[in-house]
């Protein structure tokens, strides 16, 4: 019996993409969007200075990326199950850790593992996975799992909210580890598989799908090594326009309650923000799926950064909850063209065979670019007593990526 048969005709590659979605879901407690809610409690209950607490967090955050390349390694030589299990159990132990935080030492520690685990390699396991499984319909299969990770950063911000307004920041910190420990690791160990040919299956079920001819599939699965793609100019440019959104992002993210605070808001509008954000990027991305298997990836990514630019401006200028919602359904358009154009910009560009390690560079460029974001911001509100000058420079950059994308055209391999 075929494994199609076993599970009601359904392509185990849907199954697979869940389990994905379930790893961007986890990764929650890794995430500034996460984190940022911790922030203002660890500097009211120990002291501490905000930019003392931001630089904690991007030397760790930078620590971190720093190691993905042997996490993308690992996924390449052992399969993306063993290192998912792996990861995960790990990741609930760095949640209790974070609960026994006392020290600055303590909360580097607690960053960088939650980082290193969270951030990164909790997504980079499931941004392997899924192109493995999918080809042809790789754009909606990312699209269906990145409902993950819109989930998890529209759940998290309130959920750790009110958790440690009932049960203080250490108990939070508990919970958080125990949930992934009952819910996330039984599910990976029981039901995650590699590739589809380990199971006697095609991507894109090309074998059994009359809508797909497996010749067609033969003919786009061309893989690059890691070195093949250094060579070229895209996959440079292309890793330029990961790190930007991610440092961004991050900065306003992490520093995001005492950004609206300054405007007059409060915690709750910081909350209410970054969960509009999320479900406004959900539906967004679910189409940019399905059009990305139609239009050039490096076109749409150049929108991407257009957007960015729009709404750091409006941020600037945000003074009362009407202009913070405008930002936030900004925000949200944007992320959830963001999201999907750097799931697929690189398997599409350089195949599924090595894109554990290529995508591991992509994810320490990432981590990489989310380390150096909340640092600027804590100086200069250390310096100015506010974040407009910040705001002002940020600017930059988006035009910066617009160059990079417009420049990255996907490469052609050269055969002999």
């Amino acid at each position: 019996m075929s494994t199609n048969e076993k599970s009601g005709g359904i392509y185990y590659g849907w199954y697979i993409v869940a389990l994905g979605a379930l790893s961007l879901f986890f990764s929650g407690p890794g995430q500034t969007y996460s984190n940022s809610v911790f922030i203002d409690f660890y500097i009211s209950d120990f002291g501490w200075e905000r930019s003392l607490v931001s630089g904690i967090y991007s030397g760790a955050t930078l620590s971190a990326g720093l190691l993905l390349f042997f996490v993308g390694n690992s996924i390449d030589r052992f399969g993306q199950r063993n290192v998912s299990l792996i990861v995960s159990i790990l990741l609930a132990a760095a949640c209790i850790w974070n609960s026994y935080v006392i020290s600055p030492w303590m909360l580097f520690i607690g960053f960088f593992l939650i980082r290193f685990l969270g951030q990164g390699s909790m997504t980079l396991v499931p941004n392997t996975l899924i192109p493995q499984w999918f080809i042809m319909r790789r754009g909606r299969a990312f699209s269906f799992m990145m409902l993950g990770g819109f989930a998890s950063s529209v759940l998290y911000p309130p959920l750790n909210a009110w958790l440690i307004t009932e049960f203080g920041w250490e108990i939070t910190w508990r919970i958080l580890g125990v949930t992934i420990l009952l819910i996330f690791v039984p599910l990976v160990y029981f039901f995650m598989r590699n590739k589809p040919e380990d199971i006697g299956l095609l991507p894109d079920n090309a074998s059994n799908n009359t809508d797909i001819d497996s010749s067609d599939v033969r003919k786009k699965d061309i893989s690059w090594t890691l070195r093949e793609a250094a060579r070229t100019r895209q996959f440079w440019l292309l890793l330029l326009c990961l790190g930007i959104p991610s440092m961004i992002n991050t900065g306003l993210t992490f520093h995001l309650v005492s950004i609206v605070s300054s405007s007059g808001l409060g915690i709750g509008t910081a909350a209410f923000v970054l969960s509009l954000m999320a479900a406004v990027g959900f539906p967004v991305t679910m189409l940019a799926g399905f059009v990305l298997e139609k239009v050039k990836v490096h076109y749409i990514f150049a929108l991407v950064f257009v957007g960015q630019f729009i709404f750091i401006i409006i941020l600037y200028f945000t003074n009362s909850f009407a202009m913070a919602v405008i930002f936030g359904l900004m925000w949200g358009f944007t992320g959830g063209v963001e999201r999907i154009c750097i799931s697929i910009v690189f398997p599409d560009y350089f195949g599924r065979k090595h894109i554990g390690s290529i995508k591991s560079i992509a994810a320490t460029v990432t981590v990489g670019g989310s380390a150096f974001g909340p640092l600027p911001f804590g100086i200069a509100y250390d310096l100015f007593g506010g974040y407009q000058e910040i705001l002002l420079i940020s600017l930059v950059f988006p035009v910066i990526g617009v160059a990079a994308c417009l420049l990255s055209p996907k490469p052609v391999k050269k055969t002999s």
